[in-house]
């Protein structure tokens, strides 16, 4: 059974998956429906509605002590997902352990909710039901139970919900009302053919159920909006109203509707089992209720997501420590991981990449990155135009003295006294030629000892400034000083890596040792596109194995 681990917390079903080869050898039932797969792990056919039906009553029997009989032609619940709900009910009333008073509209033939709930909390329970053959078997598995003294069964007419089913009992207050309506309006929405997304893949269970069990006029939608109503004139004859709900459109809109009716109190909630995915509404007229925050819109990026990896063989990597040696990045007596640090810390300097070491695990390294701008595609391209604008830089004009001369030459005599004027003015016009010179040559010898200076102020401290020997593009070059003139402080050095505001992705990069050899991982943190990132680790992996071939 695939199940989620973001099931509720307090599913049994969570970190322990039922074991199928255990369940087959105690209960002979079960066991005809369990099989081997081709690679020796027991499975269920979930396509089976008997199989279906025989993990449901196997399950509730032997974590519950519960015993139910099903048709196979009505409804037939998983356990591990109708725990959730009981879960979250016992969140939203405090009623775990705790003895309560709910309402289960719909209860169907198993009667699984007020089952669970009277079992495991002491929970009182008044369950309706529309269709006779439901009615007769939920009864049958209350009594069968000995029950009946917590779960109350009873038959109502059809479209009746709440108003109908608390006529007669004027004076209680209930905790809750729990409900799994019909999801569907018709037979085709019911077989997916209006409702699923292409794109998704086909349901991995069977789906069984009467009429009223999976359809209704409006479907899930209008079903929930009648309780909805029933609730506004019920008010506080119950503390908390909630419905589960198949389909994630159909929060927004009921939300929407109970914000409508200046309902106080709303909340929301998931349920996961494996691909199977619920949603759940719940929705008080009471102001001292404690309400359980929803879930958080950023769930999934909790869930542990692969690093982007590569692995550089021994052979490789011992190479690469004598290059690094070689290079004064090391020292020979470091480690493998020291030297690939070294020498990955070095590449990432020339990209411009901001780089900062981070605590880390023994023989481990870790550097904290953040890619500013993209220097590591189009590498070969860039040169190559960078080569064409130097070829097109306007060259230096001739000495005037020298073309004065030579004007001289050709020229026709000219008299004594033009001659003299003509050098004084050949001689102020090579001295401002030299001039010129020495305070070019002197500007970019300033420029070029500043620039050493400050490469060597930013080695000094952990961060590694973006500035690079290689050459860049005019407007680029312009572009990175202007995004590095935004990522700095007051005093003019940089933030780290975390501190700049404009970045296209920020992640973390591992430097482990795996056996002889070393493997380098880069973990998203965030950013504009993780392409980006997996572009990077290309680069720095072909750069390495480039560094191999010329040692």
């Amino acid at each position: 059974m695939a199940l989620n681990k973001s099931m509720h917390p307090r599913n049994r079903y969570k970190d322990k998956p039922p074991d199928f080869a255990y369940l087959a050898s105690k209960y002979p039932d079960f066991q005809q429906h369990v099989h081997t797969s081709l690679t020796g792990r027991p499975v269920v056919n979930f396509k089976e509605p008997e199989a279906v039906r025989a993990l449901t009553c196997t399950l509730l029997k032997e974590d519950f002590g519960l015993t139910i009989e099903i048709p196979l032609e009505r409804l037939i619940p998983t356990v591990p997902l109708r725990l959730n709900y009981i879960h979250w009910v016992e969140d939203l009333i405090d009623g775990q352990k705790q003895p309560r008073r709910g309402i289960d509209i719909g209860t169907g033939a198993s009667c699984i909710y007020p089952l669970l709930g009277a079992t495991m909390n002491g929970w009182f329970f008044l369950a309706t039901e529309v269709d006779d053959i439901c009615f007769d078997y939920a009864k049958k598995n209350v009594e069968q139970n000995k029950l009946s003294d917590l779960v109350k069964v009873v038959k109502v007419p059809q479209k009746t919900l709440l108003m109908d089913a608390l006529k007669e009992e004027t004076e209680i207050i209930y905790d809750f009302c729990m409900c799994n309506p019909p999801f569907f309006a018709n037979q085709l929405e019911a077989k997916g053919v209006n409702s699923r997304n292409s794109r998704r893949p086909p349901p991995s269970s069977v789906n069984t159920g009467g009429v009223t069990e999976i359809m209704a006029e409006g479907g899930e939608l209008e079903f929930v909006k009648r309780i909805i109503h029933d609730s506004l004139q019920l008010k506080k004859r119950l503390r908390w109203y909630s419905c589960m709900l198949g389909k994630k459109c159909s929060l927004a809109p009921l939300k929407e509707e109970l914000r409508k009716q200046g309902v106080p109190k709303v909340t929301h909630t998931e349920f996961c089992q494996g691909r199977t995915m619920r949603w759940a509404l719940a929705w008080s007229f009471y102001d001292d209720v404690t309400v359980p925050s929803p879930p958080s819109k950023k769930r999934k990026l909790e869930k542990a997501q692969k690093p982007l990896s590569f692995t550089l063989p021994e052979a490789g990597v011992k190479e690469l420590q004598a290059k690094a040696s070689a290079a004064g990045c090391s020292s020979s007596s470091c480690s493998s991981v020291d030297s690939i640090t070294a020498l990955l810390e070095k590449t990432l300097t020339e990209l411009r990449v901001l780089h900062k070491r981070v605590p880390c695990r023994q023989q481990e390294q870790s550097l904290f990155l953040t890619a500013v701008e993209n220097t590591w595609i189009h590498g070969r391209q860039k040169r190559r135009e960078q080569t064409r604008q130097l070829r097109e830089l306007p060259r230096a004009p001739p000495c005037a003295g020298t073309s004065i001369q030579t004007s001289t030459v050709t020229a026709a005599p000219v008299s004594t006294e033009n001659q003299g004027n003509d050098k004084s003015q050949d001689a102020d016009l090579k001295g401002k030629s030299v001039s010129s010179k020495e305070s070019s040559t002197e500007t970019e010898t300033s420029a070029e000892g500043q620039e050493e200076k400050e490469a060597l102020e930013n080695a000094g401290g952990e961060d590694v400034d973006m500035d690079s020997s290689v050459c860049a593009e005019p407007r680029q070059e312009a572009d990175v000083k202007t995004l590095a003139a935004e990522s700095t402080g007051d005093t003019g050095r940089p933030q780290t890596p975390g501190g700049v505001e404009h970045f296209l992705f920020k992640c973390l990069l591992n430097v482990i040792p795996e056996g002889n050899d070393v493997g380098v991982e880069m973990h998203w943190v965030e950013g504009q596109n993780k392409d980006l990132m997996n572009q990077l680790r290309t680069y720095l992996r072909n750069t390495l194995l480039k560094s191999v071939g010329k040692v």
